[in-house]
């Protein structure tokens, strides 16, 4: 195992191209979180309230296919470790199952249009991106156990992640509008940016370095595979692991019903659907800026401090944006704010996670990376997927029809209650949760002990 152990090879390089995956990553999750919805109802005609079900039905499924993709991980041994080989094996499938989601045959019927979206958000969510994400997310913990260095890696992968939702955010309506604004020139869109996901995970494969390995090791740095019951039973046994879990999922559910109902909020809210550039742009520039400077504050008081902080700003922006009036001067003080308590957690949640795992290993002698991030991932996606599903339920229970030029007073109601209401819900829920989060004050003896055993076992 090694411990605390810097970036070497190239520091900023190796941390740019760590960040890389999820600027991958994010090209679809984004598209998938702020537009697809939007796509397949006012674009591919399919009911809102089907597909949300969809989305969540699918994530039964996400959750097995986590889990084996987790253990395969963990069981992977190759020249390029166990995470890395990955990357480039799905980059390309990554990209193909992007363009295939922004492809509904519209001259189907509608039972065969969802039961074409059953197969193709499946093939992309279920099993495409969780062979790719699932083995990046292992990659922070693979890398290094510095918990500095982590927390900047952490920094570098939600820049690069939050440069991704920009981009994807500001480009992806003017994209379609340039191929035709119709149906078809969501595919010729996601075609462009599925080529630019496959040099960003590229970037990612070629420059990272994994170094980490288990204190049970041995000599010649092997440990003994980790059987599946016992390590799924020693993730129950990590009160820090079911924290960081019930946070994702609360936080990504976050993500899911707000980001998706991003676009009506600005059509039909504040009047103009433009303004999803507006305040997305601004929302995701000022996270950019502010993960730099926070870096500096994690160190200081620690990540669970910072993120908590976080959770308070992000709910103080989302009452300036709905009580403010929706003028342009409070639309950007509103996203400036969310921005900030956005890039708190940004900058920490992923490395929190990836202390989770030296937790685990310290409490029952099982390290499991890929098992850990693979849970978690888990946790993250059914809070996205039920954001959707509720989101599409809300919506339609509100009466809200695509083809309207003009929705009704409920159905504006029900757009408000997703993007406001729901998200100041569920960051109260995660601050709740970080209170009992004390692995900041315990990291620097556990990984102490960890050395010594692994010491030990190499002698």
């Amino acid at each position: 195992m090694e411990t605390k152990e810097k970036l070497t090879f190239n520091k900023i390089l190796e941390r740019f191209s760590y960040g890389c995956g999820d600027f991958g990553c994010n090209i679809i999750y984004t598209a998938m979180s702020a537009f697809l919805m939007f796509y397949y109802s006012d674009y591919a005609g399919v009911s809102t309230l089907a597909v949300g079900s969809i989305m969540l039905v699918s994530r039964v499924f996400d959750g097995i296919s986590d889990i084996i993709m987790g253990i395969i991980v963990d069981r992977t041994k190759s020249r390029f470790g166990k995470a890395r080989p990955w990357l480039l094996r799905m980059c390309i499938p990554f990209a193909v199952s992007g363009i295939l989601l922004f492809s509904v045959p519209t001259g189907w019927g509608s039972t065969a249009k969802l039961v074409y979206v059953f197969i193709t958000y499946n093939l992309t969510s279920t099993v495409i991106y969780t062979a790719i994400n699932v083995p990046y997310s292992a990659l922070n913990a693979l890398m290094t156990q510095d918990p500095y260095e982590r927390s900047v890696l952490s920094i570098f992968r939600n820049v690069l992640a939050t440069c991704g939702t920009l981009m994807i955010n500001l480009v992806t309506l003017p994209l379609v509008k340039f191929f035709g604004d119709n149906a078809a020139a969501w595919t010729k869109a996601f075609f462009v940016l599925g080529l630019l996901a496959i040099v960003a995970f590229l970037i990612n494969f070629a420059f990272c370095k994994e170094r980490v390995k288990p204190a049970s090791a041995g000599a010649d740095g092997v440990a003994q595979d980790v059987p599946v019951g016992k390590g799924i039973l020693a993730l129950f046994k990590n009160k820090y692991w079911i924290m960081m879990t019930c946070v994702l999922a609360l936080f990504f559910l976050y993500y899911g019903i707000n980001g998706g109902t991003t676009v009506y909020y600005a059509k039909d809210v504040l009047g103009d659907e433009n303004l999803v550039s507006t305040i997305n742009g601004i929302y995701n520039a000022i996270q950019i800026i502010g993960m730099f400077l926070i870096a500096q504050l994690v160190k200081k008081y620690g990540k669970r401090n910072v993120f908590s902080i976080g959770l308070i700003l992000a709910t103080i922006g989302m009452l300036i944006l709905e009580f403010g009036g929706g003028t342009m001067p409070v639309i950007v003080i509103s996203s400036l704010i969310r921005g900030v308590g956005n890039a708190c957690g940004g900058a920490t949640m992923w490395a929190m996670v990836s202390d989770t795992i030296d937790y685990g290993e310290w409490k029952t002698g099982y390290r499991t990376e890929g098992l850990v991030n693979s849970a978690c991932s888990f946790g993250w996606k059914i809070g996205n997927g039920v954001g959707s599903a509720l989101m599409g339920l809300i919506l339609e229970i509100g009466g809200y029809v695509g083809e309207n030029a003009v929705q009704t007073a409920s159905a504006v109601t029900s757009i408000r209650i997703c993007f406001v209401w729901i998200p100041i819900a569920l960051f109260a829920a995660c601050f709740l949760i970080l209170r009992f989060y004390n692995l900041d004050n315990e990291f620097s003896g556990i990984i102490a002990d960890l050395q010594e055993r692994a010491a030990s076992n190499r002698k």
